[in-house]
């Protein structure tokens, strides 16, 4: 089966159509950015829930939101 897929906009790639073939061709190109924006998106992470567990109320929040809000779908988006 293999999978066409249509560059949409900032939000990724779409489904075009989907034909039988011998072997499914279709992959999602992750380059040099996203790697480094997804691995700040664990970092902010990992320190948010670091601070988390030791009492943190005002910094932890605002890197968790960071993380999961802003950094991370930014990695799949670029």
């Amino acid at each position: 089966m293999l999978l066409t897929l249509d560059r949409m906009g900032t939000s990724g790639y779409m489904l075009v159509s989907m034909t039988e073939k011998g072997s499914a061709s279709a992959k999602l190109r992750f380059g040099r950015k996203n790697a480094a924006v997804l691995g700040a998106a664990v970092v902010a992470l990992a320190a948010g829930y670091g601070l988390l567990a030791a009492g943190s109320t005002t910094l932890a929040p605002i890197l968790l939101v960071l993380g999961y809000c802003v950094l991370f779908p930014l990695g799949l988006a670029l």
